[in-house]
């Protein structure tokens, strides 16, 4: 092995059990950069390797350079326009008003109670995108309704975190923004790819539900004081629906029919957002302030992964780490198929330690210019890339959704009911990834038709 592979491989495993140090991703990922790029001066000025790109620590200054230029990208303005979309969505009423008519509609289906967590966390991933919100708002509004019809812990847990983290994948998605800003794709085209597989895993959410109300009735009990449906409940639901429909349609309607591009769309859902709340009588000055803070805490929090991620990335190129692994990818005796399932698989592995923010901007930058060279479609891969990134959410320790569950769940619920209730929904993830690998047209077909080529 050469020196600077060496050099890139002690990075690596570096980086690595510094994760395990509770200390924040974002300085470990600055300090590591730092370090290793004093690291590289010395090893290209004393040791002659003029495999290293930066021969001074003036060098190091392009990182600033690059840091503007992403700062000043159009798309990225979406970024914090889709956030506050969604913080205000959070306080506009409009998942309570859902949660009360779906609940009369299909409360007296056996299940019913978990298809409608399941209906609405679409909705609401179609229109607010930000898992956190999600979660919180679903559980809040479902769980002490399924402990008071006694349902199955695991279902009831199982169900409201799987739900909560379509906002993630279904357009319009923060994730899918800077998938797209990180390799120069078009948002639209991942937008469109992202809408199939989304859906497809709501799908198999509720397919699973009806099947395990079906087979196991103690886990999910019909309601003792069930109302029949009639045409009274289902205009309810419809009329529920109809405020986050106008919402999603004014902004992937835009987007789709060629009106406007993402980022334009995302100002269109931020405006629609606060009308939707003023309608409610949500909309007030504490309620906007509210929504700014937590958009701008979310934002820079992202932003500070950003600046450490483009630093990580900066130094690794020049060690020649990007070469490195590529190569090594190359090598292995799989084939271009295999290599594609060896970096989903290590992709989902990493989903157990890290978050989802510092997958995108550190693994995928890398392994994208093998999967290009390697002749496949980079918007079918990015999206099949994000579909496994959701299990991120999910797989502990450092599943998200979990936390955030817990944190508003009944005493009653431990976290072996929610550990156990997550099992079957992270099942259903990879059989989503499964299928999108072998019918790739459920990811290339959308944006064929709509953008062509």
């Amino acid at each position: 092995m050469e020196t600077f592979e060496i050099i890139v491989t002690v990075y690596m495993v570096m980086f690595i059990l510094l994760l395990f140090s509770g200390f924040p991703i974002a300085w470990i990922l600055g300090g590591i950069s730092v370090l290793f790029t004093g690291v590289g001066i010395v090893a290209a000025n004393y040791f002659d390797i003029d495999t290293f790109l930066l021969d001074s620590w003036s060098d190091f200054a392009i990182v600033a350079d690059r840091l503007w230029a992403q700062v000043g990208n159009w798309v990225l303005v979406a970024l914090p326009m889709f956030i506050f979309m969604g913080q205000m969505l959070d306080r506009s009423g409009i998942a309570e008003v859902m949660m009360k008519n779906f609940v009369k509609a299909f409360g007296g289906v056996r299940g019913g109670l978990a298809l409608t967590v399941v209906l609405i966390g679409v909705l609401l991933a179609a229109s607010t995108g930000i898992v956190g919100a999600s979660v919180v708002l679903l559980a809040v509004m479902s769980i002490p309704i399924m402990e008071q019809n006694r349902y199955s812990r695991e279902l009831a847990t199982g169900v409201v975190a799987a739900s909560g983290t379509l906002g993630i994948l279904i357009p319009p998605s923060i994730m899918l923004v800077l998938m797209a800003d990180q390799l120069s794709l078009p948002v639209g085209d991942l937008f469109m790819g992202a809408l199939i597989p989304g859906l497809l895993l709501g799908f198999l959410y509720a397919v699973y539900v009806v099947v395990v109300a079906n087979l196991r009735h103690d886990w999910a009990p019909l309601p003792e004081n069930r109302e029949p449906m009639d045409w009274k409940a289902v205009w309810g639901v419809v009329w529920a629906i109809l405020p986050a429909a106008g919402l999603i349609l004014a902004v992937l309607g835009t987007i789709f029919f060629g009106i406007a591009t993402p980022t334009e769309a995302s100002g269109v859902g931020a405006f629609g957002a606060m009308l939707l709340a003023a309608l409610n009588g949500k909309l007030s000055f504490k309620v906007l302030r509210e929504a700014c803070i937590e958009t701008t805490h979310t934002t820079c929090f992202i932003f500070a992964i950003f600046i450490g991620a483009t630093a990580f990335s900066l130094v690794m190129r020049s060690l020649g780490g990007d070469e490195f692994i590529g190569d090594m990818l190359k090598t292995l005796p799989f084939g271009p198929t295999g290599v594609v399932i060896f970096i989903l698989f290590i992709a989902f592995l990493l989903g157990f330690f890290l978050d989802w923010l510092e997958i995108t901007l550190i693994m995928l930058p890398l392994v994208a210019p093998v999967v290009s060279h390697l002749g496949f479609d980079m918007v079918w891969f990015v999206v099949i890339f994000a579909v496994c990134l959701q299990t991120s959410f999910l797989t502990p320790p450092v599943g998200f959704s979990l936390f955030y569950l817990k944190g508003v769940c009944p005493p009653s619920i431990t976290i072996g009911h929610i550990y156990r209730g997550i099992i079957p929904f992270v099942l259903l993830q990879l059989a989503a990834i499964a299928s999108c690998f072998i019918w790739p047209e459920l990811i290339t077909w959308l944006p064929k038709q709509i953008y062509g080529g």
